[in-house]
């Protein structure tokens, strides 16, 4: 993270120093599932927009929709359009502008398996601003103390980070002590091209999981190319991922690994869109040697590698593609499909359960203003995970960061339905959801297919395998969520949240609610519901 900032702090500067060659050309902070005000507007089916590539970027949102002509409220009051408008600080002068905002989730909540109260509390800030006309620049960072006494514990007690925010330190009795921060620096050279480089997190999908690439784990460092011609959009993303599965001496760097990304999205039809993805993951170093980023790699041409790894590349090679078609304008049938392994003849034997099958699939619809009333959509989704899907000979070359998977939070060996209900009224919103999910674990120390970080040659059987694998867990996942967005700058709103999780198998039965209200900052997508 240290060398993030400093890589980035050295663009910066450089950047300043020719402003006059830049417009501001920031990607939209708006990634909360739940507050996202473009979505029916950009999926109409007349505008041919990309939307699989997240953060879309505010130049060809705000062409589409402007968030004040939806949510501004007029006030006669400086202090008024600071509470309800406008960012807390701006400044425009001289062609350079920025804000700075708060960001913020002061949380308590009461489970019902414990004595204790849950409580959040996150303190930071965001600053955006832009030189010039083509230069935008954007840094976050919070400092957080929480105390999950609730079903949460056991996530971070298993995965050891705080889904999506990092690796904690112990505080009090029982807490988490961490940090989350995200910068970034975005160049648009014309019409066509932007280049961004900074640490955060991308996705590649128009579901509420990606089996591409989520925005589940920890941000990362990376560096992004995107290319808007005609109905094509093209992105270039390279990343640096961290292991920790490995043992670490202390005052020792994690281990490293890398990542080479590409994804074309094609608007076939106004109301057809196809995509092509492509990833490569290699380890830093190996028993050659350190090796480091590979400039094979810096190819930008798309589907140049599974060429070599059918003849024996040593690299963990993913393909998969991405669909949507649009119906009326706001109904949308959307998909994705993953290959981590390929065989033509085992395929054609599937029943016969090779362990090399591995792929990951996906089937969603979603409808806006529904019954024609304004604002109400739905949402609902099919993922499944072949065994030993995303896993690989080493966790230095799987295909995950932060000891979570890049895909699906879930990692694999299971399968997954998911529905939501919302509805706003103005800045009032509502989120009704539903998720039921069936997975295999690994246990007594064999490898089922569950684990991606576990190496896929320990596998327990050759032939034989299938969703949900050893021993199967149930796990229902039932929440309600009401919201008075304050100010839709920065998202700043007040909630009241009502959870029920249900977790069973041959081994546990577990059944949790719990109840949260607080005032927080909803700028990014937190999984907690899996």
């Amino acid at each position: 993270m240290r060398k993030a900032f400093i890589y980035t702090t050295l663009l910066l500067s450089f950047l300043a120093m020719n402003s006059a060659l830049f417009s501001q050309e920031s990607h939209s902070q708006y990634q909360n599932s739940m507050f996202r005000y473009y979505d029916q507007y950009v999926y109409q089916s007349d505008k041919r927009f990309h939307t699989s590539v997240k953060p879309f970027l505010n130049r060809q949102v705000d062409s589409i929709v402007s968030l004040d002509t939806l949510y501004r409220i007029p006030t006669n009051t400086l202090v008024g359009d600071i509470i309800f408008n406008r960012s807390l600080i701006k400044y425009d002068k001289n062609n350079f502008a920025f804000t700075i905002d708060p960001f913020i989730n002061f949380e308590l909540g009461k489970g019902s398996d414990y004595d204790d109260n849950s409580w959040i509390s996150t303190r930071g800030f965001i600053i955006n601003g832009s030189l010039g006309k083509n230069f935008s620049f954007s840094t976050l960072f919070s400092e957080n103390q929480s105390m999950f006494n609730d079903y949460r514990r056991g996530l971070v007690s298993k995965y050891q980070v705080i889904p999506g925010q990092g690796r904690p330190k112990g505080y009090k009795e029982g807490g988490y002590d961490y940090a989350f921060s995200e910068a970034y620096v975005s160049y648009t050279a014309s019409k066509y091209f932007n280049f961004q480089f900074g640490h955060g997190k991308n996705f590649i999908g128009d579901g509420y999981r990606s089996l591409l690439l989520s925005d589940h784990a920890f941000s990362y460092p990376y560096f992004k190319i995107t290319t808007d011609v005609w109905n094509i959009k093209y992105m270039m993303l390279w990343m640096q991922f961290q292991d920790f599965t490995n043992p670490h001496p202390y005052g020792t760097a994690y281990d490293k690994k890398w990542g080479a990304f590409h994804y074309l999205d094609w608007s076939i039809t106004p109301w057809l869109t196809f995509g092509f993805f492509e990833a490569i993951i290699w380890q830093n170093a190996d028993s050659t040697g350190h090796r480091g980023f590979d400039f094979n790699y810096a190819n930008p041409v798309i589907f140049f590698r599974p060429v070599e790894f059918s003849v024996g590349s040593p690299d963990n090679v993913v393909v998969g593609f991405n669909g949507k078609i649009t119906l009326f304008d706001d109904k949308i049938i959307y998909g994705q499909l993953t290959l981590d392994e390929f065989k033509f003849s085992e395929m054609k034997n599937f029943e016969d359960g090779w362990w090399g099958n591995k792929f990951s699939f996906q089937a969603g619809y979603k409808a806006f203003n529904v019954l024609n009333i304004r604002n109400l959509s739905i949402q609902t989704e099919y993922n499944i995970v072949r065994p030993y899907m995303y896993s690989h000979l080493s966790s230095l070359k799987n295909y995950g960061h932060y000891n979570v998977s890049l895909a699906h939070p879930m990692g694999s060996n299971f399968w997954e339905s998911i529905s939501f209900l919302r509805y706003n009224y103005k800045r009032l919103f509502f989120e009704g959801r539903y998720s039921f999910a069936k997975h295999g674990t690994d246990s007594a120390g064999l490898n089922y297919g569950n684990n991606i970080f576990l190496p896929y040659d320990t596998r327990v059987n050759e032939y034989g395998n299938y969703l949900g694998q050893a021993d199967p867990v149930n796990l229902q996942y039932f929440s309600l969520q009401l919201a008075f967005l304050v100010n839709p700058r920065y998202n700043f709103n007040i909630y009241v949240n009502y959870t029920n999780r249900k977790e069973t198998s041959s081994m546990m039965n577990n059944n949790q609610n719990l109840f949260t209200f607080g005032i927080r900052t909803s700028l990014h997508n937190f999984y907690y519901d899996y």
